[in-house]
């Protein structure tokens, strides 16, 4: 069937935007999907140009959009042409797109896709989405706005999506949703949690080689007990990426965020050198003056991040920081982006410099390259290797922040 997905912003909108694909392909020959992020001012500008543009290139075909971006600014998606917008709750239920269409103001019989350029990758890894929305209140975000409050996906039915997608040839799984760590259910009366999750995936699924999971908040105390299972088994991949935001206590606490530098610093502590750790910062949150950011800078040399997803703090409409006082200059935030940026580098290099002459089970992506269970490229020499392949690699050297190695 020729449905076609654009995925924006996260993981998660990529893993719905399969879900829906493969929900619509049941009543319908043809249609785009566009689902849309909101994170940042920029993201939701691209959102609407790239739909704009399959608009225009794509005359007779019926777009639903759908996501964060469409949900806080619906008028401005329905305004383009032949354009179905969808909100994040009704994403996955078929009838609201049935129900839709019906309705529709514009002729899409027998329509044909003239032009598209898909953005998504061919992964392989599978992730599978374990739960929904946010019960928390950051004051600088609007996805918990948009995406409503946790929903926690019943065990079986996690369990089933990872079978399937052995079944299909993926042997490493990656748990995500909007905020993982906050994953609870109630299975025999008594509290099921992450950690649960995780333990009975590894023990209900022997054919899964490797267990991953998306961004998670530092402040929950499932954190520790994930630690405490990664250093325990090896299937378990040891690398975890924190929601860290900031790395300074004022600034964190201007955030509502529930952690602080010291609770950071007893989990780089747990991990004893045994798992890695990357992070997402936000730079020049109102109220972040040079000392307050020298405060992050410092952490995350001091930790050794070896990644960091940097990016200038965007004011986003109906949340408490955008209307914070002391609002930061943008360029000035750009600028700590790239300060951030280089100081994980050099965490990245001497990282690197240490794994030399180890022996790590990797995951083959395409090209013969893959990545190791601290998430970092790796450039296999010797024999093409297919895709979805994990085995064990020697690391031999290093090249361009890319591990070389060669099969064991």
């Amino acid at each position: 069937m020729n449905i076609k997905t654009i995925s924006f912003g996260c993981r998660l909108n990529a893993l719905e935007s399969e879900k829906i694909s493969k929900m619509l392909s049941n009543v319908m020959e043809t249609a785009i999907v566009a689902n849309t992020c909101s994170v940042t001012a920029e993201a939701e500008r691209q959102c609407a140009q790239a739909v704009r543009r399959l608009s225009r290139e794509n005359p007779n075909v019926v777009i639903f959009v759908t996501g964060c971006g469409s949900t806080r600014n619906e008028k401005l998606f329905s305004s383009i042409p032949h354009v179905i917008v969808i909100s994040n709750k009704d994403k996955t239920d078929l009838n609201a797109y049935v129900s839709a269409l019906k309705q529709a103001n514009f002729n899409v019989s027998c329509p044909k896709i003239e032009s598209f350029k898909s953005n998504e990758s061919k992964l392989s890894k599978q992730f599978v989405q374990i739960q929904n929305g946010c019960n928390h209140d950051c004051t600088y975000c609007v996805t918990r706005l948009l995406r409503g409050e946790n929903v926690s996906f019943p065990y079986s039915e996690i369990l089933s999506d990872v079978k399937e997608a052995i079944k299909n040839g993926f042997y490493e799984i990656v748990l995500t949703g909007v905020d993982t760590a906050s994953y609870v259910r109630q299975e025999n009366g008594k509290p099921f949690l992450l950690s649960n999750v995780c333990e009975n995936l590894l023990k209900d699924v022997p054919e899964m080689k490797h267990l991953r999971l998306s961004s998670i908040d530092p402040a929950s105390p499932e954190v520790p007990k994930i630690i405490e299972i990664m250093k325990t088994n090896t299937r378990f991949m040891p690398h975890l990426h924190l929601s860290m935001q900031s790395g300074s206590d004022t600034i964190l606490k201007s955030m509502r965020r529930r952690h602080n530098a010291d609770s950071l610093r007893n989990l780089i502590k747990l991990a004893d050198g045994k798992i890695s750790f990357s992070a997402d910062i936000i730079c020049g949150f109102p109220g972040e003056t040079d000392e307050l950011f020298r405060e992050t800078a410092d952490l995350i040399r001091e930790i050794g991040l070896i990644h960091v997803h940097a990016f200038p703090y965007s004011p986003r409409p109906n949340t408490v920081a955008a209307t914070m006082p002391n609002q930061v200059d943008r360029n000035i935030s750009k600028q700590r982006v790239k300060i951030i940026d280089n100081i994980a580098k050099d965490n990245l290099k001497l990282f690197m410099k240490q794994q030399i002459g180890k022996t790590v089970s990797v995951l083959v992506e395409e090209n013969n390259t893959g990545r190791t269970p601290d998430d970092i490229d790796i450039k296999i020499v010797g024999e093409n290797i297919a895709n979805k392949t994990i085995l064990d690699v020697k690391i031999t050297g290093i090249e361009n922040n890319c591990f070389i190695g060669e099969i064991k």
